[in-house]
């Protein structure tokens, strides 16, 4: 036994030394997983949202908006904001990860020493003992109470070794996951460091692309904006896209609800399985439990000693796998579904938050130059204030739109949307789920706007409504 334990207390410590010492083969990092499936995901919903786009665009009539060459460049610095943004949000959360593994290896390591300081001194006990086996300790002729003492003692020893043996292992190979997760955050920590340093060089060429489009295009983009023919455009662009939209989600929202009724059937039927198999168990236990006294019964007739049968395992019942949440997980279709219970946004009328801090310099039904009435409202504010979702609800657009810039739609449920404009960069995806306060863009000036700040607008069953009796300005 002495020899035995030695050697495996040896092979422990030659493994504890050799941990982290092999070199990490290159390897794709979770980080460019889970982002690979994002983005296909994301992908699956913006091929809904290009068929709605090609859509509106074969209704254009007009083709030569100054605008237009702006799109490019002001939705590719939209882009690199919101990377940026992401990276130091995935930055920040990697820099506490990173700390809580190294407090995590500082106390396993210190677990690690104390056992094998206890094992060390369990192993030269039963050296100094003798480690007498257990043959020799039963035909040595000695009083019998001091050999069950004894063997009883080598039990508790073994079993202390076994235990420690078996904790120590385990607290070896946490060590040799946690250098394995340490290392793949350090690795995720370069590509996101990598990542910033091409976003900025790449917003900053496209910074410099839309200063030199803006002044080539100056005098056009002015004495368009004045044209009031452009303005009803712009106008029955926005209506057009919206009135889309609602379609698709309302054709979502069923979806969403079919998915979730099969959800709650599938839980039904797992609750009544389970329910079915716990009775099953009850009485088969007690049917075993009747033959048990049966038999003892019988036995004790008899005069015979009664060796009770073993149990007989009960098999599990096969049910389909309950998903982690009893809502579905968003797909293509139904990702603009927004998972509010009904009348959520209503009951919030007249609370419901401003969607940026600045002035208002156009309210709703104001006249817009010689052409349609403000649909909405114009909030001046400084370029990249931040702007809030108004309430909760799910992103269903985000992207640049002639007349409008980088401009973000979430819908809140029961056919409520809210729409933000002239944003110089959209942080949130499409599909994204916001809550009542979230930033979701920061206000600017694109789509040949001439000030920076926030077209807001408040739409229900697809038509525009006053913002002023919902939200607290």
């Amino acid at each position: 036994m002495k020899s035995a334990g030695s050697a495996l207390l040896c092979g422990l410590l030659a493994c504890a030394l050799s941990i982290g010492a092999a070199e990490a083969a290159p390897r794709q990092t979770a980080r460019s997983k889970q982002k690979a499936q994002a983005e296909a995901q994301r992908a699956g919903i913006q091929q809904k949202l290009n068929a709605l786009k090609k859509d509106i665009s074969r209704t254009e009539s007009e083709k030569e908006d100054a605008a237009d060459e702006l799109a490019e460049s002001e939705s590719a610095i939209s882009d690199a904001n919101r990377s940026l943004r992401e990276l130091a949000g995935e930055q920040a959360a990697t820099n506490t990860k990173l700390q809580d593994l190294a407090s995590q290896q500082e106390r396993l390591v210190q677990t690690i020493a104390l056992q094998k300081q206890q094992l060390a001194r369990l192993l030269r006990e039963q050296y100094v003992a003798g480690n007498e086996d257990r043959i020799k300790l039963l035909l040595s002729g000695d009083n019998p109470n001091r050999i069950n003492r004894d063997l009883q003692m080598m039990a508790y020893v073994s079993q202390a070794q076994a235990k420690l043996l078996a904790s120590l292992r385990t607290n070896l190979a946490a060590v040799e996951a946690n250098q394995a997760e340490t290392q793949n955050a350090r690795d995720e920590l370069e590509e996101i460091a990598q990542e910033q340093r091409d976003q900025k060089a790449l917003l900053e060429k496209e910074k410099a692309k839309h200063a030199s489009l803006v002044v080539n295009l100056s005098s056009k983009l002015v004495s368009q904006r004045k044209e009031a023919s452009k303005l009803e455009q712009d106008a029955q662009r926005m209506s057009g896209l919206v009135d889309r939209l609602t379609k698709l989600i309302r054709e979502q929202e069923i979806a969403a609800e079919k998915e979730r009724k099969r959800q709650q059937a599938l839980a039904a039927a797992r609750a009544k399985a389970a329910s079915e198999a716990k009775a099953r168990a009850l009485a088969r236990a007690r049917e075993q439990q009747a033959e048990r006294e049966r038999l003892a019964r019988e036995a004790a007739k008899a005069g015979k000693p009664y060796k009770p049968p073993p149990p007989v395992k009960e098999e599990e019942p096969q049910v389909a796998e309950q998903p982690a949440e009893t809502r579905p997980a968003k797909s293509a279709d139904t990702a603009l579904a927004a998972d509010l219970p009904s009348g959520t946004f209503e009951s919030l009328r007249g609370r419901l938050m401003a969607p940026i801090s600045g002035t208002i310099a156009a309210r709703f039904g104001a006249k817009r130059a010689d052409g349609p009435v403000w649909k909405g409202m114009f909030i001046k504010a400084p370029e990249g204030t931040d702007v809030r979702a108004i309430g909760p609800g799910r992103v269903v657009h985000a992207a640049w739109m002639r007349g409008w810039g980088n401009m973000i739609i979430v819908n809140h449920g029961g056919e409520y949307l809210s729409i933000y404009g002239f944003n110089e960069t959209l942080i949130k995806h499409v599909g994204d789920s916001v809550k009542a306060g979230e930033v979701i863009a920061s206000a600017g000036s694109s789509g040949g706007n001439g000030e920076s700040g926030l077209y807001f607008e408040l739409r229900h069953l697809g038509k525009p409504i006053d913002p002023a009796g919902w939200v607290k300005f």
